[in-house]
Parts: C-alpha cells; structure tokens; sequence
C-alpha cells in the first residue's frame, strides 16, 4: 500500500478494460482537447467570416472555460447518481449538437452560445469517460488504461492548432467541427454496444446545483469586468458592479458548500497545504498557457504581425508544443529526485523568463526570435504542471482522490478564462493607446503583445513564489502512467494510482 492508502499496481493486476469502452473514452478525449486547442488558431478566420470582431469572438474560448468550470465536477456527480454511460452519452449528443450550431452559425451569437454549450458537453465527456475507464478496469490494468487515455488527451491538445489550421485552408474553419461531431458521433453506438452502465451506489443521490450556479455567479461576472474594464473605465459602476457581484457568488458558494449534502468542493480539503498550493499552480499554469496561445494566434495571425495563414500559425506553434511533450519522460524523475515543491518553482521560473524574454517583442522581430522563449516558457509550464498536477491527488487518501481531482480540473478552467480574459484586454488596450498615439500598426501590436507578455511574466512569477505554499512531497518512481498524466496535466488531471470506485454495472 502507498503513503496515502492507494493499492499498489503490483499487489493487483486487476481487471483490464474492454476494447469498446477504450475506444469510446480515449477517442472522444482526443476530440474534446484538439477541438479546445484547435478553436483559438480559428478565430481570426471565424471573425472574417461571421463579421464580429475578434476581441468578441474572445467569448467562444472563455465562454467555453466558464461553462467547464461550473460543470465538470457536476457532470461526474450525475454520472455517479444517474449512470456514468448514461451521462456520457448525454455529453456525446450534446457535443454532436454544439459542433453543429457552431459550423451553421452566420454570426457571433451562434458561435459563442455553441462553445459555451461545447464546453459543457466537453467537461461531461471527459469526467465521464475518466470514470467508465476506471470502473471498467482495476489495479495495474486501470492505470494502463488511464495511461492511453491521458495519451489520447495530450495527443489531441498538441495536434489541434496543427488540424486547425489545415482544416481552415480545406474545408473553412466550419470543418473542424463537422469533423469532430462525426468522431463524436461514431463514439455513440460503440458506447451503447459494449459500455455497461455503473452507478455509485453508497454516494448521496444529492446533486449540487446551487453550488454549480454560483460558481457561473462568481466568475462570469469577473469574466465580463477583466473583458470590458479597459472601455468601460476601471472605476465604473458597471466594472464596480461586476466585481461586486462575483465577490458575493464566491462568498454564496463558500456558504453553499459548508450546508451541501453532497458538495461541489469538499471545504475540508482546502486544509490541505500542498492540495491548495497544487491547484493554485494549475490555476496559473493554465491561465498562461491558454492566454499565451490566443495571443499568438492573433500575433502571427494578423497582417501587422506575420499575417500567416491559420495553417502557417499552427505549424508556429509546434515547436513550443514538442518541446512540452518532449520533456515529458523527465518530469516524473525530476520531481521525485528534487521534490514536488522544488520542480514547481523550477517550471514557473524557467516560464517567467520565457514570458519575460517576449516583453521585449518589436516588430522588427522575426519569427525565429520567438522560437526559444516559447519553447523554453512551455518546457518550464510542463514541468510546473506535471508535478502540481500530480501531487493534487497523491496527497490525499484514496477515497478522496475524486475531489482532488475534480478541485484541480475546475481551477484549470478558471484559470483559463480569467487569463484570457485579462490578457486579450491588455493586448487590445495598450495596442489601441499606442495606435492613438500615431504609432505604426505594427509598432502598436507590438506593444499590445509586450503588455501581455508582461502579464504572463508576473503570473509566472507569482508561481515561483507560490511553491512555498506546497509543502513538501516527492511522487512515487516513475512508470508509463506518471509519464502520461504529466504529458495530459495541461488538459486534465489523471490519478496515478488506482481508483476504486462503488457500485456495479447495472443492466
């Protein structure tokens, strides 16, 4: 047995999961995270052709974190009450339903509204999938099927700027997601065929929906305030009002939770020094690198950058995308050798100088100046992560390893909202203030991606010093499954130790 009450892979070699439920969950995982990463190389295409501008196009990524962060741990408690296949399916349909929206939508409304429908469709399929696998499995043959699925999860994050791109330029950016609804689609029948259904039957059949609705009540507010503060003015009534109004949504879910039956967050957990300063480092890890790859779509994409197209900007974004997946094998042993604590501060660091390294963006830049920040800022967020990531769930005991997971996997979501949101605000104000002040256009974007960078320098650095927080803790040696949570730790959290769950199949 480990530390924290977890059986060991080697005292059961457990149950192995059956080629259907295999299919159906690593699939629609690799669909899911090449869709979210794919939607930010799209926008500037989806812009031109539905006439709004980019800047309210932002909604179609936050929209879908913001949705995300209120569902996903709701998603896997339904699945528990109600059944995991059940549920899945749901989130199969609806995702089939939103693609469908979006690549007929004439207009922002229908993109925006898809995504944020997509996001909650996406946070259903891959809580869900996570626990079929685990259900269906056990001991070391659980983990082997938590390691394919962690697998498919990087592959598809790492690939979809790249199919995005290609897509854009051969069948329209409406492509991406006609695709990705056939994918999801086929997943169905193959699910219904060969997935049993499971409940949890020793859980409250209490389902927190309070909870869910101020977690939307506490960050769409704050969304909408980082969003518009710059043009409504940071002292405004509306600004004023939004943060007054997500202040008390936070405070109505702390309250919330402490009466729930069955609650979102279990308050308890958060005396956890090192939980705590885990998920505050997905929080921030998440933040930079989804800010940081909205930026650069619209750096590289717009004629006062590069004015690449979407195929050129996504092949731009590979080699900070290899080199994240290429220090993977070494994250694990880096941890384990140096402490958790200490390879957190390491990642944020190396971030920060990355990060630091692009506020000195001009626009006499070339592309090849931006190569080795962004490959050493996205090595340093993979080693920041994995190991933040990792330690979310090996620090508490087994029968809590679902809270912590679903804690971490809803800090990743508002992370990425609330840094988009923040850093698409610096990046068109400050480039607007330096076009005001007659500056070229290149010049001005320039300034506006240096504002940024300068944003993600401080969140980075924010990190570092967050370490303290941790506490100390060293992993477990490493296997195939430390290595595959570490390579999907930027998309969602993977246990690496065997789950146990209650209840049967249930015909």
């Amino acid at each position: 047995m480990s530390a924290t009450g977890h059986e060991t892979p080697a005292a059961d070699a457990g149950r192995t999961a059956g080629r259907g439920v295999l299919f159906a969950a690593c699939v629609s995982a690799l669909v899911v995270n090449a869709n979210t990463s794919a939607v930010t190389i799209l926008l500037p295409a989806i812009s031109a052709d539905v006439g709004a501008p980019v800047s309210v196009l932002q909604w179609a990524v936050t929209g879908y974190m913001l949705v995300g962060a209120a569902v996903i741990v709701t998603a896997g408690a339904l699945g528990d009450v109600f059944g995991r296949r059940k549920i899945f399916l749901g989130g199969l349909l609806l995702f089939v339903a939103s693609c469908a929206l979006i690549a007929l939508s004439t207009g922002p409304a229908g993109v925006i509204g898809g995504r944020m429908i997509q996001g909650a469709a996406g946070s259903t399929i891959l809580a869900c999938g996570m626990s079929l696998l685990s259900v269906a499995s056990s001991g070391a043959g659980q983990l082997r099927a938590i390691t394919l699925w962690g697998a498919a999860s990087a592959v598809g994050a790492a690939i979809g700027p790249l199919v995005g791109g290609v897509l854009v330029g051969t069948t329209g950016w409406q492509g991406l997601f006609w695709i990705d609804a056939a994918i999801a689609a086929a997943c169905i029948p193959v699910t219904m065929r060969t997935v049993a259904e499971s409940r949890d039957t020793a859980r409250s059949r209490s389902i927190d929906v309070l909870g869910t609705v101020l977690v939307a009540v506490a960050l769409v507010p704050l969304v909408l305030a980082l969003s518009e503060g710059a043009d409504w003015g940071w002292v405004s009534a509306p600004t004023i009002g939004c943060l007054v109004v997500s202040v008390l949504g936070g405070a109505g879910f702390v309250a919330a939770e402490r009466r729930a039956a069955a609650p979102l967050v279990d308050l308890r957990l958060l005396r956890n020094r090192v939980l705590v300063g885990s998920t505050i480092a997905i929080l921030l890890v998440a933040g930079v690198i989804n800010a940081l790859m909205y930026l650069l779509s619209l750096y590289f994409q717009d004629p006062a950058g590069f004015g690449m197209t979407a195929l050129e900007a996504g092949l731009a974004t590979l080699p900070a995308a290899a080199a994240m997946i290429a220090v993977t094998p070494l994250i694990t042993p880096l941890a384990v050798k140096i402490g958790s604590r200490q390879a957190v501060a390491l990642g944020f660091a190396m971030a920060a100088a990355g990060a630091g390294f692009l506020i000195l963006v001009t626009a006499g830049w070339s592309y090849a100046t931006f190569v080795i920040p962004l490959m050493v800022l996205a090595i340093g967020l993979g080693f920041a992560n994995g190991p933040a990531s990792s330690a979310s769930t090996a620090v508490v005991p087994a029968d809590q390893v679902g809270q912590a997971s679903g804690i971490s996997n809803m800090a990743r979501y508002v992370g990425g909202s609330l840094a988009v949101a923040a850093a698409s605000t610096v990046f068109a104000s400050v480039s607007e203030q330096h076009r005001t002040a007659g500056e070229q256009a290149g010049d001005a974007l320039a300034a506006g991606l240096s504002g940024a960078a300068l944003l993600l320098t401080l969140m980075s650095l924010g990190g570092v010093a967050l370490a303290l927080l941790m506490g100390r803790h060293h992993g477990e040696p490493p296997g195939a499954v430390h290595r595959a949570a570490a390579a999907a730790a930027t998309s969602h959290t993977i246990p690496t130790q065997p789950v146990a769950h209650s209840g049967g199949a249930a015909a």
